[in-house]
């Protein structure tokens, strides 16, 4: 078994160290007990005492998991009195078992001696709740560190794909040839234009971190400059509808999250109509999430578990990617199909203000 893996499993850890540290406390015991030098048969009883403990303190796992996620100081409450209320009952135990097998059945004048020791049985149980909460926040640490890790991979992937979306030959081919024919037509203010539109779009998607987050004004502008390259080549064939309510705004969205979305309705939406089409970009707000809707009114495609058939899932893989690696599980991407023709997709993700 790959120790690494074994490490990782919440469950086994907790059991590893669970009963690594209960033999460790019998160990530790019954070196100490050397120094008085007792009976041989008090080997049983650091056994008892030990699985006593090991048995009581199981419980406690399944109540600090309902405490996780209470105040700090209603976790340090519950962690004291079922500490406390633990070590009681374990210190009984201990007692019996000193008395019933080492004593011959000894018992004493008052039953609160029963508790005598508790005070110490108390901090041991107090030890084990801070070892357990100690491991638990360095195992989120942990995994926070992995998911950053993760992220910034991913992310760094997913740029590396988005390059070849946003810089594919077919692109920077149709784009310069574009201004090719413009400067032949004599249309060098229109070819001036597109130079400029290209330039400041390649210069927006290469300078903008993977990691980083943009509002979406200026993530609209860098879609227009794209959009408005494209227009050029197809003139009235493309129609672009941007619909981006006020307070959405300065709203904060992965850079160039879009482009390849809009890049697909281009070529497989406007490109394979002769009369053209419509690309309509919708922006609200809903509670606490950002709703993104790119629609367009091609002729459609075929849709399987919610991937685009034609385009065998590599641009919204991408995109996923994208936002799996910034937002976790907190976020939905959902294609279907356009009404009465078409294909949209629909981005829910957290709605964050970000500055101009």
């Amino acid at each position: 078994m790959n120790w690494k893996s074994f490490i990782e499993n919440r469950n086994r850890l907790f059991w590893l160290l669970h009963c690594g540290g209960w033999i460790g406390f019998a160990l530790v015991h019954y070196l100490g007990s050397l120094l008085h030098e007792p009976r041989s048969i008090f080997v049983v009883i650091i056994i008892l005492n030990a699985y006593a403990g090991w048995m009581f303190t199981i419980p406690l796992r399944y109540v600090y998991r309902k405490t996780w996620n209470f105040t700090p100081l209603k976790i340090a409450s519950v962690v004291i009195l079922t500490s406390y209320c633990t070590a009681i009952i374990w210190q009984v135990i201990k007692n019996i078992n000193l008395w019933e097998i080492y004593k011959h059945g000894y018992r004493p004048d008052f039953l609160l001696y029963y508790t005598k020791g508790g005070l110490w049985s108390f901090y041991i149980i107090l030890s084990w709740s801070g070892l357990y909460f100690g491991i638990k926040y360095y195992q989120m640490l942990q995994k926070e560190k992995q998911n950053v890790l993760h992220a910034n991979t991913a992310a760094h992937q997913a740029q590396l794909k988005m390059l070849r979306y946003q810089l594919n030959p077919h692109f920077l081919f149709n784009t310069l040839n574009a201004i090719s024919t413009l400067i032949l037509i004599n249309e060098n203010k229109t070819a001036n234009g597109m130079v400029t539109k290209l330039s400041e779009f390649l210069r927006y998607s290469l300078d903008k971190d993977p990691m980083k987050r943009v509002t979406l004004s200026n993530e609209s502008h860098a879609l227009k400059l794209y959009l408005d390259i494209e227009k050029v080549r197809f003139e009235e064939r493309l129609q672009v509808n941007f619909n981006i309510a006020q307070d959405c705004q300065l709203a904060l969205v992965p850079s160039m999250i879009l482009q390849p979305l809009a890049e697909n309705a281009v070529k497989y939406a406007i490109a394979v109509l002769e009369e053209g089409g419509t690309i309509t970009i919708s922006v609200n707000r809903f509670g606490n999430d950002l709703l993104i809707e790119l629609a367009d009114n091609g002729p459609g495609a075929e849709i399987k578990n919610g991937n685009l058939y034609r385009e065998k899932g590599v641009g919204l893989a991408n995109t996923r990617e994208r936002l799996q690696a910034l937002y976790g599980d907190n976020f939905s991407l959902v294609v279907s199909n356009n009404s009465p023709s078409g294909v949209k997709v629909n981005i829910r993700m957290p709605y964050e203000l970000g500055n101009t």
